[in-house]
């Protein structure tokens, strides 16, 4: 099955505002508020492989759409400079310092996190901070060390790492210590570039929930008008159930 990709260039609504967390041009979040909702804030990191080429404009859909479900969502932006993977961890953090402590418009407090891809991967090393009570991966690149053995997308995790996995095993999600909040991971059964073998290995370790969604490929986990989208919803609203903050 060829992956629809067509969520990538299609034409999404702009965030309502776009404060830095950082001096870097990259150190942005783009804000979409929920009124009167109630719900936690989300907090959604972007894949694209860890490089520089792709950035957050293509999950802006997946933005405005968590919006109306009722999260307030905050997508936020972080530095993509190949080899230096501490950079990257180290601005998800900070992003999510900025939105639960109320630096951005949307409202403060505990957040969910949800990454798709290799922001999946960023979202379940940084599950363990204190302002975070759940996080759903999407199709995430849970494992380093399966994903460099198969040489993704082009030796993605050399270039991203400047190392093999081998060497930073720190930064492997599939040898960290589980968080002590709900973790889910959702993977589709066709996703060509991410292989599910990745997310059943990560989560065979954490002890997570995998969910595995029969005829999805690796985009629709972030397409609105997927036929996969109820299913994230329908995770997100578990584990903010699960987590206590509805």
């Amino acid at each position: 099955m060829a992956e629809d990709r067509s969520v990538l260039t299609r034409p999404a609504p702009l965030p309502a505002a776009t404060p830095h967390y950082g001096a870097d041009p990259d150190q942005v979040i783009d804000c979409y508020p929920a009124t009167g909702s109630g719900l936690p804030a989300v907090v959604l990191i972007h894949g694209g492989y860890w490089r520089p080429e792709y950035d957050r404009t293509h999950a802006r859909s997946a933005a405005f759409a968590l919006a109306a479900a009722g999260y307030p969502t905050a997508l936020i932006e972080y530095r993509r400079t190949p080899g230096d993977p501490d950079a990257m961890v180290d601005d998800v953090a900070a992003a999510i310092r900025a939105v639960a402590r109320g630096a951005t418009p949307l409202p403060a407090g505990p957040v969910l996190l949800v990454g798709h891809s290799a922001g999946g991967h960023l979202a379940l090393l940084v599950a363990g901070e204190p302002d975070v009570r759940g996080c759903l991966a999407l199709a995430p690149v849970a494992d380093l060390r399966l994903a460099d053995e198969l040489q993704l997308d082009d030796d993605a995790v050399g270039a991203f790492l400047g190392a093999t996995a081998a060497e930073r095993p720190d930064l492997d999600p599939s040898l960290s210590v589980p968080a002590r909040y709900p973790i889910v991971v959702l993977h589709g059964d066709c996703d060509e570039l991410v292989p599910p073998a990745l997310s059943e290995s990560f989560t065979r370790h954490a002890g997570a929930d995998l969910s595995l969604l029969e005829g999805v490929g690796h985009f629709g986990l972030i397409d609105p008008t997927s036929a996969a989208w109820p299913a994230v919803i329908a995770e997100l609203r578990g584990i903010a159930a699960a987590a206590g903050i509805e």
